[in-house]
């Protein structure tokens, strides 16, 4: 017959004081019925209020949005959508912001040219045009040499068979304004990621 891994032929080392202390430790109560049991699980389907249950409900799903809110932009991991989670896109978010991206001044280029052609100048109103459809091309330049440069630092940094497809991420991201970014920036301008 094969003992029990835990069982000892030594007599417990516990003391009668012990033994006793730890059986009166015990419940202290006699086991509740069955229907006393549910009594205590039964909660009513609607409350009593249902204005104030409504309203702590609201208050709990504002606090919860918030809370999410704040860790998104803070870039905590729990918070993150899908899209964003990950240490290669964490690398490529570092990445884009420490670096200037001509895209970032996209938004402001093009409101300059929404003045521009409000001058009733038809020669200004075509330069305009044509300055920002050479910037259009300058930031695509742009994001298509940092989608190679990115993939290039990754297949380093992470090994060849590991890397995601993350040059769409990394354009779209160069290309808004970096106060408007989400998550937030957390590395400052110059400080590339290792």
């Amino acid at each position: 017959m094969a003992k029990h891994p835990e069982s000892t032929d030594q007599p417990s080392a516990e003391t009668l004081e012990e033994t006793n202390a730890r059986l009166k430790a015990g419940k202290g109560a006699p086991t509740p019925s069955r229907a006393q049991q549910e009594a205590a699980r039964k909660r009513p389907l609607v409350p009593g209020d249902r204005k104030e249950a409504a309203k702590l409900a609201r208050a709990k799903q504002a606090e919860a949005r918030e809370r999410a809110r704040l860790g998104m932009a803070a870039g905590d991991e729990r918070y993150l959508p899908m899209r964003d989670r990950g240490p290669q896109k964490k690398f490529v978010r570092d990445y884009v912001d420490a670096r200037f991206s001509i895209g970032e001044v996209l938004i402001p280029v093009m409101f300059l040219v929404i003045l521009l052609t409000l001058v009733p100048s038809y020669e200004v109103q075509t330069i305009g045009i044509l300055a920002l459809w050479a910037f259009f091309l300058v930031a695509i330049v742009d994001v298509v040499v940092l989608g190679f440069s990115l993939t290039r630092k990754l297949k380093a940094k992470f090994g060849e068979d590991k890397v995601e497809r993350v040059r769409w991420y990394a354009a779209m991201r160069a290309l808004q304004l970096r106060p408007l970014r989400l998550p937030k920036p957390q590395v400052k301008r110059g400080r590339y990621p290792a």
